[in-house]
């Protein structure tokens, strides 16, 4: 079991390191992102067109693979919300909720997928961000990497040793509840503690000082400046639609 799931991040890594994303900009991979979670505000036809259209670019982006594991990782919570909205409300307020959070879900892994969270830094920092701030939420962004590296972990090693097993039906539902808070809870503390020794090693070596430079300097080019046009026009046409 570990094997293969070392060989599937293996071929997803591979998937990501091909896409041509890799080779833009992180402020227009910020901008592009930025414009699709605007979208959300849309009513459900056009966020269904949208999200169409968001599709064909992680198609181009060789993307899928990633954006499909983010969101099989919401299944429960897309499911139970789904079920909730269509039961009080109606359908309408059902499917938009579901599409609103699997649109977020795809581009937080077209940004994450192919940006480092060094570059995501030096992106906010170029972006006359302080420090400081650009510091915390690149660590905010990589906690969550943390988190679910620390999560499967613990619950891989607790498969090996046949503390959890694996049930069907809703017996498995209810099994998966159950584990979830306990495997958490040591993910969350573990996690915690690799962030706060990350956060103390940066600061010991001066990374919060009002005078540091940034190691590298950005310079956009002529595809990051289409890309940007791009995502700032389709985002207009889609707001102002009627």
């Amino acid at each position: 079991m570990l094997r293969l799931s070392q060989v599937g991040k293996a071929r997803r890594l591979a998937l990501v390191e091909s896409s041509p994303l890799r080779r833009f900009d992180p402020r227009a991979k910020l901008l592009l992102s930025l414009c699709a979670s605007l979208m959300v505000m849309l009513p459900l036809e056009r966020l269904a067109v949208f999200c169409l259209l968001y599709l064909l670019l992680l198609l181009w982006a060789r993307l899928i693979v990633p954006a499909a594991v983010q969101i099989w990782r919401m299944r429960w919570i897309l499911i139970v919300l789904f079920a909730v909205d269509w039961w009080l409300v109606g359908l309408d307020l059902a499917a938009i909720i579901t599409l609103r959070l699997v649109l977020l879900a795809g581009v937080f892994a077209l940004l994450f997928s192919t940006t480092t969270i060094t570059e995501f830094r030096l992106a906010l920092e170029c972006l006359r961000l302080p420090y400081q701030y650009a510091f915390s939420l690149g660590l905010a962004f990589q906690s969550l990497s943390l988190l679910d590296e620390e999560w499967r972990a613990i619950r891989e090693a607790q498969q090996v040793r046949g503390v959890l097993v694996e049930l069907r039906g809703f017996r498995s539902l209810l099994r998966q509840a159950g584990d979830l808070v306990a495997l958490t809870v040591p993910a969350v503390v573990l996690t915690t503690r690799r962030a706060w020794a990350i956060t103390e090693a940066a600061y010991a070596r001066g990374f919060d000082s009002p005078h540091r430079q940034p190691y590298h300097i950005l310079v956009l080019k002529l595809h990051d400046w289409v890309m940007m046009l791009a995502s700032v026009v389709v985002a207009t046409i889609f707001l102002i639609w009627r």
